[in-house]
């Protein structure tokens, strides 16, 4: 069958509902712990931090299908469904008889995937009444959907943005600025917990973890307001499913079924949104697939990380979650994949990785950035950091397949664009990258420091 470029859903054939994949997990995620307790943390609990309807999300393991709200259809009709586009000047490049798909996300103002759920979270608390959220950024991609998405419905947007991304990508921060949000630099001397984390740290170039300590101290100070996050909650990954739905509908369309899937992972939210449905089916019975969650080795949470309780921010003052960590004190070195300085994984993805339902895979920063560049020369796509690490793994299996001769397809997620992370393309072009690993010390010193939970 002559397969097309571009695979394109009609507008019709978008997803209708988002697919949550704990229904069809025989071992649930771990609940969310009350650090103060160390008891399940309630709906009541949790409301105080986010939105009403998103608490019932976060909890929900049974329900299978959760319908999606028209007024957030509507938005995802402004551009979805995306692309599943078929690489094949690349697989010509390679010179191997795998056949190589991507799923692409990149064709918003954002960016990258995290509109998704930006506009699911932004419409519940506008639906809510509330003024406004909070929340951190890594790499900008999603502060910059949150962005939009408040601009959308009128609300108030702060952002804390992670001090190496908001130095290296100036003009991500101002699109930001943009639509209307406050960005700040974290950690920032703004907040109790900021300011702790710089006495405690002198010159730290910051952390997803330090970020989301400080939006949800500002959160809890301002009236009106509400947490939001971009990645690790169910309810985000529930939100992203909306990519996997549709990629495995466009392969449906085409017969096409996939031997591997390959996703960068950070905190979870793309990985999960793109292999939920797949995994739903390895789940059920009803298929199987080799699922590859690919992540930087100077962050290696599954990799290198341990399976326990820890605190998802590093202030503290979230609740704990079971996840591969590598404990809320670490913070990595500066890399250019700032959406993926995640100490923790998405709870879910954990369980399913600790089940062996996924494998996972590490790679230095000058090995993506080969991968990233070989790919923007043949696909016409210059990719983000983060999604060049899919990239990478997705061209070692096509090579693999080169020399067995294996007629492999496999599917990538290209999350996003690189526009906004010319500085790190300028480095990696001038020859001045480099690649910097945690030692099993450093490791350890920051496992020291994981809760003691007792269940």
């Amino acid at each position: 069958m002559n397969i097309p470029y571009k695979i394109y859903l009609e507008e019709n054939e978008l997803p209708k509902d988002w697919y949550n994949v704990r229904a069809d997990m025989k071992n649930k995620p771990a609940p969310l712990l009350n650090p103060g307790t160390l008891q399940p943390m309630t709906a009541e609990e949790l409301a105080g931090v986010f939105c009403d309807d998103l608490i019932k999300q976060e909890l929900d393991d049974t329900t299978a299908f959760i319908p999606i709200p028209e007024e957030i259809l509507k938005f995802y009709r402004m551009y979805r469904p995306s692309p599943l586009v078929r690489a094949y000047c690349l697989e010509e490049k390679l010179q191997t008889p795998a056949k190589i798909y991507y799923k692409f996300e990149g064709n918003n103002t954002s960016g990258s995937h995290k509109l998704n759920s930006a506009i699911a979270q932004a419409y519940y608390a506008k639906k809510q009444g509330l003024k406004g959220v909070t929340t951190e950024t890594g790499a900008g991609q999603w502060g910059t959907a949150l962005s939009m998405a408040c601009a959308y419905f009128g609300l108030d947007c702060r952002v804390y943005m992670v001090k190496v991304s908001y130095e290296q990508k100036p003009f991500r921060r101002e699109v930001m600025r943009t639509y209307g949000a406050t960005v700040t630099p974290s950690p920032s001397d703004t907040t109790e917990v900021g300011r702790k984390i710089l006495a405690e740290h002198p010159g730290t170039t910051g952390s997803l973890g330090c970020a989301i300590s400080e939006a949800v101290e500002a959160e809890t100070k301002l009236d009106g307001y509400r947490y939001v996050l971009g990645s690790v909650l169910n309810q985000v990954l529930l939100h992203q499913t909306v990519i996997g739905l549709e990629t495995k509908a466009a392969l449906d369309k085409y017969n096409i079924k996939p031997d591997m899937i390959i996703g960068c992972a950070g905190g979870g939210s793309n990985l999960g949104g793109l292999v939920s449905p797949f995994i739903g089916e390895m789940l059920r019975g009803e298929n199987q697939y080799q699922i590859i969650a690919v992540e930087p080795a100077s962050c290696p949470s599954f990799t290198r990380g341990k399976f326990a309780y820890d605190f998802c921010d590093t202030g503290k003052v979230c609740p704990l979650a079971k996840m591969y960590t590598l404990g809320s004190n670490f913070i990595p070195s500066a890399n250019h994949a700032g959406g993926l300085r995640y100490h923790g994984m998405s709870p879910i993805l954990s369980q399913l990785y600790h089940d062996g339902l996924m494998e996972a895979r590490s790679v230095e920063q000058t090995a993506v950035f080969e991968a990233a560049t070989q790919f923007a020369r043949v696909e016409g796509i210059l990719p983000a950091p983060e999604s060049s690490h899919a990239i990478r793994v997705a061209i070692d299996e096509a090579l693999k397949c080169k020399e067995t001769g294996e007629e492999k397809t496999i599917v990538f997620g290209l999350t996003g664009t690189g526009y906004f992370d010319m500085v790190a393309y300028q480095k990696f072009n001038d020859g001045v990258m480099s690649d910097y690993i945690p030692t099993d010390e450093e490791l350890e010193q920051s496992f020291a420091g994981l809760p003691k939970v007792d269940l």
